[in-house]
């Protein structure tokens, strides 16, 4: 029998990368189904480990070999289709918030440590779970309002805002919304999910060379940009590069923001486990610096809006995804025996990502104890190259 459930395993994903994915087993979660705990138990401990082939056929889908069982496929499809309705919920409730926004990897990524197995929600169930990520403040402001006669004056009108919530609210309020505590093993799950998705929280030690970043920042502006009308790989190279010469931070979940006293809180609050355990040293080392995280590296390039020079979140057709999602939603990638020599392509590993800048060096957001760095190519472990999605390569 556990002979047949380990092919039936690694037969989840056909692709190359799939193969891959499959024998490693990252972090707690489990499903309801026996079927799932069966599959979890042919790689060992699997009443309390979970597979990431998992993960990454619900967050980045998966060609099925016919020895999966329907069963099993019938859930990663429920799953991707919850994940659209929270989307689309997260975004709603995105478009009325002042400071700070849902995180909706994290949002996806407490929902499949709850409810893998389940029926995919209604549009209507997906709102409510949703609800539990934040509060609604009625707030006021002065507009400006045209009378009849032509003349203009200014009045108060009270308007509602979306505030996210502490991890900890979260969880209090998922567990009224559950019927049940939410459990220690569930809260952990979804940590470890996010950081499948989104990449490595920054705290490993890194033995090998790498070139740490200037000390005086460099505020980047339109003339440094061969096109700031287009997102293009040569401006990537010199968005990341300004970044290394800045001396920019990591921080997990930033994106290229100056990182105040308000949002390292805000931080900290949201990712307790990605910044809080980092807390001190942020606070020594990262205040008053730009900062992101590996993924937020690019992200923040891709959200950048050339007229004001702000990174604004979510725009300009780039999603907010994680540095495994990016690649995985690549159409030109590969492994990194095949990598062209060009400037602005992607590097990547499980849980990491990076840019090329030529010349047979790479630019990262190392980690939190590193921040923006610049690296050889070689000797760092990338996997593969990628082509960034919503990035011109012509």
């Amino acid at each position: 029998m556990n002979i047949q459930l380990f092919r039936m395993a690694a037969a989840v994903l056909t692709n190359e990368d799939g193969r891959r994915t499959a024998g490693k087993v990252l972090a707690l979660i489990l499903s309801p189904l026996i079927i799932l705990a069966a599959f979890l138990c042919c790689f060992g401990d699997g009443a309390s480990r979970h597979n990431n082939a998992v993960v990454s056929a619900a967050f980045y889908g998966a060609e099925f070999s016919d020895k999966v069982p329907k069963e099993y496929r019938t859930h990663i499809t429920e799953m991707q289709e919850a994940f659209s309705l929270l989307d689309s919920a997260t975004v709603y409730v995105n478009q009325k918030a002042e400071e700070g926004s849902l995180d909706p990897v994290q949002v996806k990524a407490v929902f499949f440590a709850l409810c893998f197995g389940d029926n995919a929600p209604t549009r209507a169930a997906a709102d409510r779970f949703v609800d539990c990520f934040y509060k609604t403040e009625t707030r006021t402001r002065m507009v400006t309002v045209v009378q009849e006669d032509g003349t203009e004056e200014l009045v108060e009108e009270t308007y509602e805002v979306a505030v996210p919530l502490s991890v900890e609210d979260v969880y209090e309020k998922l567990t009224t919304w559950r019927g049940r505590v939410v459990t220690d093993a569930e809260r952990s799950n979804a940590v470890d999910i996010y950081a499948i998705v989104m990449g490595s929280m920054g705290g490993d030690t890194f033995n090998g060379d790498y070139e740490p970043g200037g000390s005086a920042p460099i505020e980047l502006d339109v003339s440094m940009l061969t096109d700031p009308t287009t997102k293009n790989a040569a401006d990537l190279v010199t968005y990341v590069t300004n970044a290394w010469n800045s001396g920019w931070g990591y921080v997990w979940g930033t994106y290229g923001q100056v990182l105040t006293p308000e949002l390292l809180q805000y931080k900290l609050t949201q990712y307790p486990d990605g910044a809080g355990k980092y807390a001190d040293f942020i606070r020594a080392n990262w205040l008053g610096r730009h900062t992101a995280d590996c993924v937020g590296l690019i992200k923040g390039y891709g959200w950048l809006s050339t007229d004001t020079m702000t990174i604004d979140y979510g725009t300009h057709g780039m999603p907010d995804i994680g540095a495994n999602e990016m690649f995985y939603n690549a159409t030109r990638r590969g492994g990194i025996e095949t990598m062209p020599d060009t400037p602005g392509l992607a590097v990547w590993k499980t849980g990491h990502i990076g840019v090329y800048i030529g010349n047979g060096e790479v630019v990262e957001a190392m980690g939190t104890k590193y921040g923006v760095v610049k690296t050889q190519l070689e000797g760092r472990g990338w996997t593969h190259w990628l082509e960034i999605p919503y990035i011109n390569y012509d």
